[in-house]
């Protein structure tokens, strides 16, 4: 039987996908931890206009001579390294393959278009990792903001970002401190975010694996099901929302 993705057991590495990595860069400031934004160029095919943590696709420089590039972990060794280069080669920063911590996984729709199945880290910084300098060329402008600061710059439409990057500046908003978002990453296998994507009325709604929608058409009768809720509300203004009976 093919488990489906993002339950238990699954493989974190969809074959079909093209792998990448991202790194959520983390500092602390005094009304609690900030995190590194990017804006990608308006003319990029992929994501353009968006601010993203730094990442991009693995490439194969990323995998040992030796490793064999589907084995998954050959591919999490490499995603860590595309993690350290991607926030070297977009933001300048230099940051210790032992800094990472695993924090979620992202597989995209099967039909969506440009997949990228993405291991996203997180990382800690000070002064040391340098001073963040872009290219002005792919990325065209950063910002450090508190995760709220950046939810609440998206709603009033003065930034755009992905779903994966609202998430997970939801995560991180929930943490005091940066070392507190170090001690959120889990111990084991990341969560996976497999997700699916309908529209229900006026809003577009993401759902995850474990949402009484997930396996559903995603009506407004399946999404007012009993059970539980994982899921991003895109409206207006966009919610996360995730309840487990």
């Amino acid at each position: 039987m093919t488990l489906r993705p993002g339950s238990p057991g699954a493989p974190l590495w969809d074959p079909d996908a093209t792998p990448a990595a991202t790194v959520v860069v983390v500092r602390d400031a005094e009304d609690g931890p900030e995190v590194l934004l990017l804006r990608r160029a308006k003319d990029l095919s992929f994501a353009g206009g968006m601010w993203v943590f730094p990442g991009g696709r693995i490439d194969a420089a990323d995998f040992a001579p030796d490793d064999d590039p589907a084995a998954p972990a050959a591919r999490e060794a490499a995603a860590r390294r595309a993690a350290v280069r991607e926030a070297a080669e977009e933001a300048g920063l230099v940051i210790d393959d032992a800094a990472l911590r695993r924090w979620t996984h992202w597989t995209p729709p099967p039909r969506a278009d440009n997949r990228f199945a993405t291991a996203f880290f997180v990382a800690v910084v000070d002064d040391s990792a340098g001073t963040v300098t872009i290219d002005d060329g792919e990325i065209r402008d950063h910002r450090w903001m508190r995760p709220a600061d950046a939810i609440a710059a998206r709603d009033a439409g003065e930034i755009g970002l992905a779903p994966p990057t609202y998430v997970t500046l939801v995560q991180v908003g929930a943490c005091g401190r940066a070392a507190e978002v170090l001690d959120a990453a889990p111990d084991g296998a990341p969560e996976h975010f497999a997700t699916r994507f309908g529209v229900v009325g006026n809003d577009v709604v993401a759902t995850y694996f474990g949402d009484v929608a997930y396996e559903t058409e995603l009506t407004a009768d399946d999404l007012g099901a009993p059970g539980a809720r994982h899921r991003l509300v895109m409206g207006g203004t966009w919610s996360y929302v995730r309840e487990v009976p």
